[in-house]
């Protein structure tokens, strides 16, 4: 485990990345190697799923929300397994090579996660198998990152690359990165072949950062049990709205078509006088009242205090905001830049509107 590598801080006891290095000492000056060079940065706490079989793609096509049968060999895509009421159960990042999906999940929604595949197995011709101990994930970001992975025989340009000796390499956005899904046996090797050919080691702090300045959510940390994919990023990304029947489709459907979600993620930029941040799932408050969840909140080397949020979408986005409880509550303003455009009148209400003349 890369914990042992020198320089390597653990993280907190609470933190949601336990295992893996937290930083190396120099956490802003990392992130900002990682925003104008190349960083690594190991995931390895991640959970992995397997789906072989004939069947995988039609199987996971009717139970999740992404196209899996348009999932062409060697791509990438994500997918959210929802309730029957759309609210987000489960988000994947996912890999189709060679005859298997590839599914790497938070580590806690591993057990539940396949639990709920294998149950649903029946008659077709897939075997869900968890991976986690047999595979770990390094990731490589940063605008120098290609002349790295070439300097160690890796050359992905869009989608998934199979690595020799096992595992793949995928291409991912937001943040603009390579994940690399290697054999946990050789996870060192490759974190030495990485920092020999020119990657700073970094660790989960600068990962958090990079993805929170990138509004990308995270499941169990900026969503909560009532969240909709049409409230954070994930439509389009991980829903495809063009495809057949699956659980919670309706709201999905409903949602674009005929209405607009309660609520919005946006980024927050946090008071920076405290020295502890609000923890996720903390209130926040405009004046006095709850608007909204707080979500992940990490310190950008650039942007100071940052945290993402689900706020009512009737809060105007000059509202003087507080997230957090108490005397640990803290002074927050919406990055205007990240509300959600408005779309306008859904498709659904427009053709009523035609239809009634």
């Amino acid at each position: 485990m890369t914990l042992g590598q020198p320089g390597a801080i653990p993280p907190p006891e609470d933190s949601a990345d336990p295992g893996v290095p937290w930083h190396f000492g120099d956490p802003l000056a990392e992130q900002r190697t990682a925003a104008r060079s190349a960083a690594v940065i190991d995931r390895s706490h991640r959970g992995v799923i397997a789906v072989s079989g004939a069947d995988r793609l039609t199987w996971l096509h009717s139970l999740t929300s992404q196209h899996m049968t348009s999932l062409a060999d060697g791509s990438g895509s994500e997918l959210l397994i929802l309730d029957v009421q759309g609210r987000i159960e489960d988000h994947a990042v996912v890999a189709e090579l060679d005859g298997t999906v590839w599914l790497d999940v938070e580590r806690s929604r591993v057990e539940p996660l396949l639990g709920y595949l294998t149950k649903m197995v029946f008659w077709s011709k897939v075997e869900p198998k968890d991976v986690t101990d047999e595979f770990a994930l390094l990731t490589v970001v940063g605008p120098t990152s290609d002349e790295v992975l070439a300097a160690v025989g890796v050359v992905v340009a869009d989608g998934v690359l199979a690595l020799p000796g096992g595992g793949f390499a995928r291409r991912m956005s937001a943040p603009d990165s390579v994940d690399l899904l290697v054999p946990r046996a050789e996870l060192d090797a490759w974190w030495s072949r990485l920092t020999g050919a020119g990657a700073r080691p970094t660790g989960s702090w600068t990962y958090e950062a990079l993805r929170v300045e990138a509004l990308r959510p995270r499941l169990g940390m900026d969503t909560d049990a009532r969240t909709i994919p049409h409230e954070v990023s994930w439509i389009g990304r991980a829903v495809h709205l063009d495809k057949g029947c699956y659980r919670g489709q309706e709201t999905v459907a409903r949602v674009h078509n005929l209405g607009k979600p309660p609520r919005r993620m946006v980024l927050l930029h946090l008071d920076g006088s405290q020295e502890v941040l609000p923890e996720p799932g903390a209130p926040v408050t405009a004046g006095g009242k709850v608007v909204g969840r707080l979500g992940s909140a990490v310190l950008h080397h650039e942007l100071g205090p940052i945290a993402l949020a689900l706020l009512k979408r009737s809060v105007p986005v000059e509202t003087e905001l507080s997230a957090g409880e108490g005397e640990d509550a803290v002074s927050a303003a919406i990055d205007p830049d990240s509300v959600p455009p408005d779309t306008g009148e859904q498709p659904g209400r427009a053709a009523l509107r035609r239809l009634r003349g």
